[in-house]
């Protein structure tokens, strides 16, 4: 839907993951913060934050962005507006899974060996920053009829923070109490923070909780569901003209 070719797409996609990477890692090295990383590869110390955080902001917009009652695919029988959010939401982790697995089959391949402790419990934590991605987006999306500038500000405003509240750029063992408290509202985190614990084998979170995003989750996930369906009884093509 991006691009008129899907490899171009991914390609899209993978670009930009992979710029996103090699800025962080620059700007850790120019900044001396590499000591502050956890010990080990420090490259995927680095890819560690940036997937997860990559994948929850692609599912919040790809979400945000799914056709609503009022768009002309909805005339199109099947098709309902909980097949294009589920789709959108499908659609964007499969474009992060295969962008992921472009980038670190090549650095296994052409630097260095990847090794990853638990893969399992990692592949569990991208799965719920994913799925809490698509449960902001569902939030935004109820909002988006009744207030779209609202909306379209909020998502971006909520991009911009986690650039720094995710976590991404610092290990969360090392925080103090008073900095910890900043960031632990935010579900990604916690999730970022738990998905290190899998990846790294020396690596044990002590300042953040696994059931505190799942729980956060859940419930972004029942007020979107209630909202959207809300909007879309009262959303209409003539919405404007009836107002």
């Amino acid at each position: 839907k991006t691009h008129r070719d899907a490899l171009a797409a991914i390609a899209i996609n993978v670009l930009q993951m992979l710029i996103m990477v090699v800025v962080f890692y620059l700007l850790f090295d120019l900044l001396g913060m590499r000591a502050m990383a956890i010990k080990g590869d420090f490259l995927l110390y680095v890819m560690s934050g940036i997937f997860v955080f990559m994948t929850h902001v692609k599912a919040m917009s790809a979400v945000n962005g799914a056709e609503t009652s009022a768009s002309p695919m909805m005339q199109h029988l099947p098709m309902t507006p909980v097949i294009s959010v589920v789709s959108a939401a499908l659609g964007a982790l499969y474009i992060q899974i295969i962008a992921m697995l472009v980038i670190m089959i090549g650095y296994h391949l052409i630097w260095s060996p990847i090794v990853i402790d638990r893969p399992f419990g990692a592949a569990m934590m991208l799965g719920l920053a994913w799925i809490s991605g698509a449960a902001v987006g569902l939030i935004f999306l109820a909002v988006k009829p009744w207030f779209p500038q609202l909306a379209a500000t909020g998502t971006q405003l909520y991009t911009r923070v986690n650039m720094f509240a995710s976590g991404k750029m610092f290990v969360a063992n090392q925080l103090t109490v008073t900095m910890a408290a900043m960031f632990s509202w935010n579900p990604l985190f916690h999730i970022i923070d738990h998905g290190r614990g899998f990846v790294f084998i020396n690596y044990f979170p002590h300042k953040t909780s696994m059931m505190y995003p799942i729980i956060v989750t859940a419930i972004l996930l029942v007020i979107g569901c209630i909202g959207v369906s809300y909007s879309n009884r009262h959303e209409s093509i003539s919405w404007g003209a009836a107002r």
